[in-house]
């Protein structure tokens, strides 16, 4: 995996921290936290994709494509946070109840799970080959 320099791995903690001050707000009712939340969603994003893999084994390759998943997760619950605070979109009251009302935990809940089992996996395949050479 290509490492990331001094600032991309400032950005991607902030990114994280922003993610998790965001969705804490937003929980306890304040108007701000989709802001918070997607600013850091999108600086996360952006950073993991910057932490590109040139190898070519196929376990870590298809672990990197669960963590993009998890990012595009992480984006789309930011879009429902936004969708939840006002019925944008215009659907009629058991739609929005039904598909958008409140499913921004679950799927920030599936992202952060794909997230870390990715990452840990990245981690440990990535180690087991160092071991090897």
């Amino acid at each position: 995996m290509r490492a990331l320099n001094k600032w991309e791995t400032a950005l991607l903690l902030v990114g994280g921290l922003l993610m998790v001050v965001g969705s804490g707000a937003y929980v306890f009712m304040q108007s701000w936290g989709p802001y918070a939340f997607a600013v850091g969603s999108v600086l996360f994003v952006a950073m993991q994709i910057r932490q590109k893999y040139e190898g070519t084994d196929f376990t870590v390759r298809r672990l990197r494509h669960i963590l993009l998943l998890s990012d595009v997760l992480f984006l789309v619950a930011a879009f429902l946070m936004f969708a939840n605070q006002t019925n944008f979109l215009g659907l009629d009251m058991l739609s929005y109840v039904k598909y958008i009302h409140n499913n921004w935990v679950v799927v920030l809940m599936v992202a952060a799970i794909l997230q870390l089992y990715a990452s840990h996996r990245i981690a440990n395949e990535l180690e087991k080959h160092a071991k090897k050479r």
